[in-house]
């Protein structure tokens, strides 16, 4: 009776987990289709978004007075820039958060035709960059769509405030200058393959594992079958390959680093960075966008993508992905911190 009460709480709690884990993931669709209701550029003037910022707190802590008065400078200003806007250079501002696969890069290609199409002479591009790094060609389209704004002589400025490593680092490198916040993660110019074997644990249950293949290097280092000391030798070769294409695009853009240095796989923190040059200025994004509100006028771009139930739940999954991979980069962070 005890076993039996032993394998029933064991099943029960097997439904429970099953249940659970499609609870989950309806209402991480349900999230995710709220948040992609439609398709479409979106624009938004960011000088409004900080006058209306500073004129609520204004409104809060200034009397009924002061308020006029400002309501009333507010005014002369709305009309005198209304009659300069032509006249002011633009900043054209993009958001890219990257995942493991860039899948933020549909988005990021759209953006960058409908900015070639309107940048003027004075303009520029900043892009406010997150971005941990994750599979090479994905990573690698994405740096080439950065690079498109450059071809087109357009200044193109990245801020990354937190993280812009390995593949995220290809991104940012394409830009005309980098800015970094003092603790930001830079750098990681590195390829790496992690890659579990299964083959004893199914060899010591009697499970065969079959791979039929045309051409000699077709497959090399596999999950399930036994790898040789040549499969390894050329997974190597391959990754070492991949380096060197790795650091020719650093170097194309960034031609004053020295690569012995910093293509080791190594990454380091903003004022680390701008030591070793993968970095030209350590100052946060609100930082630069405060400044450049000045004088110039300044507009986040972001095109929106409609994508099926069936992509959003993969890319919720993704972003679960995502975060894991970023609690290891704060878990390195920790480590090195004094106790």
């Amino acid at each position: 009776m005890t076993q039996f009460f032993a394998e029933y709480g064991l099943f029960l709690l097997k439904v429970i987990t099953i249940l659970a884990a499609v609870v989950v993931v309806i209402v991480v669709a349900a999230s995710a289709g709220r948040r992609a209701s439609h398709e479409g550029l979106e624009v938004e003037n960011l000088n409004k978004k900080y006058r209306s910022l500073a004129d609520a707190l204004l409104a809060a802590v200034s009397t009924k007075s002061d308020r006029k008065k400002t309501a009333k400078a507010r005014k002369k200003e709305d009309k005198a820039e209304s009659k300069t806007r032509s006249e002011r250079p633009r900043s054209f501002v993009i958001d890219f958060k990257g995942d493991l696969k860039a899948s933020a890069v549909a988005s990021l290609r759209e953006e960058v035709s409908a900015i070639l199409d309107v940048a003027a002479d004075r303009d520029e591009v900043i892009v406010r960059l997150e971005n941990h790094g994750g599979v090479v060609h994905e990573h690698g389209l994405a740096a080439s769509q950065l690079a498109r704004i450059r071809d087109h002589e357009i200044p193109l400025l990245v801020c990354v405030d937190k993280v812009a490593a390995s593949g995220g680092y290809l991104m940012a490198c394409v830009a005309s200058k980098v800015y970094a916040a003092p603790f930001a993660i830079l750098g990681s110019i590195g390829v790496l393959a992690q890659i579990p074997n299964f083959n004893r644990m199914l060899d010591s249950h009697g499970v065969d594992f079959e791979q039929v293949a045309a051409g000699k290097y077709k497959r090399t280092v596999t999950m399930f079958g036994k790898n040789t000391d040549e499969d390894r030798a050329k997974l190597k070769e391959e990754l070492e390959d991949v380096h060197t294409l790795f650091k020719e695009a650093v170097a194309k853009f960034r031609p004053g680093l020295d690569l012995d240095k910093v293509a080791t796989g190594e990454h380091w923190y903003g004022t680390r960075a701008l030591e070793f040059g993968l970095a030209d200025e350590i100052r946060t994004s609100d930082e630069l966008l405060k400044e450049q509100a000045s004088n110039r006028d300044l507009y986040l771009v972001s095109y929106k993508i409609k994508q099926p139930l069936q992509k959003r739940v993969l890319a919720n999954i993704d972003s679960l992905l995502e975060k894991a991979d970023a609690a290891g980069w704060r878990r390195r962070f920790e480590s090195r911190l004094p106790r």
